[in-house]
């Protein structure tokens, strides 16, 4: 049998999935155990038993000049700043993008200045948004926003004119207006995919919020990341990091369960 037409089974699959990651935790422990070994002073891989205490500081024990939980407060902080940008940019992108892949007109005017702003790097424009709009929220939430918008526009777009012409043509012919048609046949056949571009938007957001809030912020993840980097405080930089990236984990898991439970149908192609 070929390679190529050997699949494995689900437990099979579990175990192979899980290898990378216990491959990690071993390299890890093993480097932490040499270098600890040569200078129990060394701060760049440090022993469970630090990264331990450094998060009961952090998530279990009141902060003794704020009296807040820092882990907690720094995720309620970054997380209202990422579901914002999200919610704005899924909003702008669906009503463009809807727009542009409906009406020709729309696309004409529209496509080839989505395609140039997408091509800006949104992290150049960071200093002129904190000139322009502030060192506040409206700064942060707006790099999201033009990061990831252009990029759900186009794909949006592309979605709604790749839909086969007879979907159009049949609505027609049964006297459907433009509107009704963006409406009732193109809406429900781009929604999934909107689901899906936020999905793999969501490591991009959360760059944008993290240097966002590295440069001009009083609270939020990346913030007590930069705090702390100053003083080498890797037992505090490395939980923040597994932390961000099990949100963005739980955030496409949730995205993921939200499509099928909405668009049950979009999943029997999959």
């Amino acid at each position: 049998m070929r390679a190529i037409n050997i699949r494995p089974g689900r437990g099979t699959a579990l175990v192979l999935g899980l290898l990378p990651f216990a491959a990690l935790a071993v390299a890890y422990l093993a480097g932490s155990a040499l270098r600890l070994a040569e200078n129990p002073s060394d701060k760049l891989l440090p022993a469970l038993t630090t990264l331990a205490a450094s998060i009961d500081l952090l998530a279990f024990t009141p902060d003794r000049r704020t009296g807040d939980y820092l882990l907690w407060a720094d995720t309620a902080a970054s997380l209202t700043r990422l579901a914002w940008g999200l919610g704005i940019a899924a909003s702008l992108a669906l009503v463009l993008g809807l727009l542009a892949g409906v009406l020709p007109v729309m696309r004409a005017l529209l496509a080839p200045f989505v395609a140039f702003v997408s091509m800006v790097p949104p992290l150049a424009l960071l200093p002129i948004l904190f000139i322009v709009m502030g060192l506040g929220e409206t700064s942060k939430i707006a790099l999201i926003v033009i990061g990831i918008t252009p990029i759900l526009i186009r794909d949006l777009m592309l979605t709604a004119t790749a839909l086969p012409r007879e979907m159009i043509v049949k609505a027609e012919t049964l006297s459907a207006s433009s509107w009704l048609i963006a409406l009732r046949v193109v809406l429900p056949q781009v929604m999934p995919r909107l689901i899906d571009s936020l999905r793999l938007q969501i490591g991009p957001a959360f760059l944008f919020l993290i240097a966002a809030e590295a440069i001009s912020s009083d609270a939020g993840l990346g913030y007590r990341i930069f705090l702390v980097r100053r003083y080498l405080a890797m037992e505090v930089i490395f939980p923040y990091v597994a932390w961000i990236t099990l949100l963005a984990v739980l955030l496409d898991l949730a995205l993921s369960s939200l499509r099928r439970r909405m668009f049950p149908w979009a999943e029997v192609g999959r």
